[in-house]
């Protein structure tokens, strides 16, 4: 009795699986989005001042955009399904998402000047053309107009979802809510592109 009393007492204080299990997926998730979101300010360590602060608000930036806009897109997939509920977050999120990719799109015309400087001033374009030319016409083009796509396809959803509103989700406008929801996952993809073909770029050669 005495030892079934200290069995019982043991597995009272000890955590249940569910709540060890539940503690490591909220531990996990938190600190694998911070050391995702701390990614730009690594740039702060790097030898070239153009980098330096360039690097950082461009890609502080762009990362911001891209998890707004994966965020919003990933939603697109119920939206399309007819989850009428999620229909005013999408609404406010899609807004946002349109505004953070303008300012995300804006730093990096900021750290494009830089770009282009000349091969004599150590401009990372002139370099790529003459040591990595995929780097440039490969990784470096597709970033460019990638995400200036992302742009145009979320102030059309974000116009045609606040024009339309509640009655998207009926059935005459089902081809609107597709189109739209399409859109939505294309500027997820080109935002994710735009981020990695960026960091590519970067890798060969910073700013």
């Amino acid at each position: 009795m005495v030892l079934n009393s200290q069995v019982d007492a043991n597995s009272y204080d000890f955590p249940k699986q569910l709540d060890i299990a539940k503690v490591a997926v909220y531990g996990l998730s938190i600190l694998s989005a911070g050391m995702f979101l701390s990614l730009p300010f690594f740039n702060l360590l790097h030898p070239s001042p153009w980098q330096r602060w360039m690097g950082t608000i461009h890609g502080f930036g762009a990362l911001l955009a891209t998890v707004v806009a994966v965020y919003t897109g990933h939603l697109a997939f119920p939206l399309l399904r007819g989850v009428s509920k999620i229909l005013p977050q999408m609404r406010t999120l899609t807004f946002w998402s349109s505004l953070i990719t303008f300012l995300g799109i804006a730093t990096g015309n900021l750290a494009y000047m830089r770009y282009r400087a000349g091969v004599e001033f150590g401009g990372a374009r002139a370099w790529l053309k003459e040591n990595s030319p995929l780097g440039q016409y490969v990784l470096m083009e597709y970033h460019e107009f990638s995400v200036l796509f992302t742009l145009p396809l979320g102030v059309a959803c974000t116009w045609i979802l606040w024009k339309y509103g509640d009655s998207i989700l009926e059935k005459q406008n089902r081809p609107v809510l597709t189109a739209t929801c399409v859109a939505l996952m294309a500027m997820m993809f080109f935002s994710m592109g735009g981020l990695v073909t960026g960091l590519g770029v970067a890798k060969i050669h910073a700013l």
